[in-house]
């Protein structure tokens, strides 16, 4: 009779905990709230678009026309970060055929494209880009009001 009940409660006890997932939350950091409002997944993740920009087959060796199409650059830069489509750029700071990223805030490559196609630099050939889907942290979203809070002066002041 022993055997018998202690098989029982092996099999039972087998079956509760293979059927059991325990999630463990930390109650005094999570915020639901917050991660609902940047599109975080469990992992407080989510897809982004991440842009190299490398040099293009058009660059131009009057600086005038260079340093007007870097400004124009620049601005459509923080037209796409205002409205929050893009949250992430940055020259490399080495002369390298990569010159520098972009992290956009959209999930499809077909919509990164479409905000690409949209610079000037890129429209005249001295950028062109490769975009690749990419998983980060939901809490890059916040980078570009953080970075208001950082600069003195906007970078496309010039």
């Amino acid at each position: 009779m022993r055997i018998h009940i202690l098989i029982v409660f092996s099999v039972v006890l087998a079956n509760c905990s293979s059927k059991t997932e325990i999630v463990k939350v930390n109650p005094n950091q999570y915020d639901s709230t917050l991660a609902e409002k940047l599109g975080a997944d469990q992992f407080g993740m989510k897809a982004y678009v991440m842009a190299f920009l490398k040099k293009g087959p058009n660059r131009s060796t009057d600086t005038i026309i260079a340093k007007n199409l870097l400004l124009a650059h620049l601005h459509n830069i923080q037209k796409l970060a205002d409205e929050g489509k893009l949250i992430m750029a940055g020259p490399f700071l080495d002369d390298q055929d990569i010159r520098g990223i972009y992290i956009f805030n959209v999930s499809s490559l077909e919509d990164a494209k479409k905000l690409t196609e949209m610079d000037p630099a890129i429209q005249a050939g001295s950028l062109v880009m490769e975009l690749h889907p990419w998983y980060g942290s939901a809490a890059l979203v916040e980078i570009t009001k953080i970075h208001k809070k950082l600069q003195k002066k906007s970078i496309t002041e010039q």
